[in-house]
Protein backbone atom coordinates (compact mmCIF):
# COMPACT_ATOMS: atom_id res chain seq x y z
CA UNK A 1 0.00 0.00 0.00
CA UNK A 2 1.66 3.47 -0.78
CA UNK A 3 1.75 6.03 1.72
CA UNK A 4 0.80 9.93 0.93
CA UNK A 5 1.89 12.86 2.45
CA UNK A 6 -0.82 13.94 4.73
CA UNK A 7 -2.75 17.20 4.26
CA UNK A 8 -2.46 19.83 6.76
CA UNK A 9 -4.71 21.18 8.75
CA UNK A 10 -5.22 24.43 7.16
CA UNK A 11 -6.14 22.52 4.01
CA UNK A 12 -8.42 20.35 5.46
CA UNK A 13 -10.45 23.52 6.77
CA UNK A 14 -10.41 25.03 3.29
CA UNK A 15 -11.22 21.68 1.79
CA UNK A 16 -14.32 21.36 4.18
CA UNK A 17 -15.49 25.38 3.38
CA UNK A 18 -14.97 24.87 -0.58
CA UNK A 19 -16.88 21.93 -0.49
CA UNK A 20 -20.11 23.85 0.77
CA UNK A 21 -19.99 26.00 -2.33
CA UNK A 22 -22.30 24.95 -5.57
CA UNK A 23 -20.79 24.03 -8.43
CA UNK A 24 -22.93 26.67 -10.25
CA UNK A 25 -21.43 29.63 -8.48
CA UNK A 26 -17.78 28.94 -10.41
CA UNK A 27 -19.54 28.49 -13.91
CA UNK A 28 -21.99 31.76 -13.42
CA UNK A 29 -19.27 33.91 -12.30
CA UNK A 30 -16.86 32.67 -15.29
CA UNK A 31 -20.00 33.35 -17.65
CA UNK A 32 -20.56 36.58 -15.73
CA UNK A 33 -16.94 37.58 -16.44
CA UNK A 34 -16.94 37.57 -19.52
CA UNK A 35 -20.03 38.98 -20.19
CA UNK A 36 -19.34 41.98 -18.45
CA UNK A 37 -15.86 41.75 -20.36
CA UNK A 38 -17.77 41.74 -23.78
CA UNK A 39 -19.75 44.83 -22.39
CA UNK A 40 -16.87 46.75 -21.18
CA UNK A 41 -14.74 46.31 -24.15
CA UNK A 42 -18.20 47.64 -26.45
CA UNK A 43 -18.17 50.77 -24.61
CA UNK A 44 -14.49 51.07 -24.93
CA UNK A 45 -12.92 50.39 -21.38
CA UNK A 46 -10.84 47.95 -23.24
CA UNK A 47 -8.18 47.75 -19.92
CA UNK A 48 -10.82 46.85 -17.72
CA UNK A 49 -12.52 44.34 -20.11
CA UNK A 50 -8.95 42.61 -20.53
CA UNK A 51 -8.88 42.52 -16.90
CA UNK A 52 -12.23 41.15 -15.74
CA UNK A 53 -11.99 38.96 -18.87
CA UNK A 54 -9.05 37.52 -17.21
CA UNK A 55 -11.24 36.63 -14.23
CA UNK A 56 -12.82 33.65 -16.24
CA UNK A 57 -10.12 31.21 -16.64
CA UNK A 58 -9.32 31.41 -13.05
CA UNK A 59 -13.10 30.93 -11.51
CA UNK A 60 -12.95 28.06 -13.77
CA UNK A 61 -9.68 26.47 -12.24
CA UNK A 62 -11.99 27.01 -8.76
CA UNK A 63 -14.94 25.35 -10.00
CA UNK A 64 -12.41 22.10 -10.84
CA UNK A 65 -10.88 22.06 -7.68
CA UNK A 66 -14.22 22.44 -6.04
CA UNK A 67 -15.64 19.27 -8.16
CA UNK A 68 -12.25 17.67 -7.09
CA UNK A 69 -12.68 18.21 -3.17
CA UNK A 70 -16.36 17.64 -3.37
CA UNK A 71 -15.46 13.96 -5.03
CA UNK A 72 -11.87 13.10 -3.10
CA UNK A 73 -11.66 15.30 -0.41
CA UNK A 74 -9.01 15.73 1.90
CA UNK A 75 -7.36 11.90 2.45
CA UNK A 76 -9.75 10.55 1.17
CA UNK A 77 -8.60 7.04 2.15
CA UNK A 78 -7.89 8.34 6.07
Amino acid sequence: MKEYNKEGQLAKEIEQKTAQIPSDVFLWSSISAMAVSAVLKIVGKDETALFIGQWAAPFLLFGVYNKIVKTQGSDKED
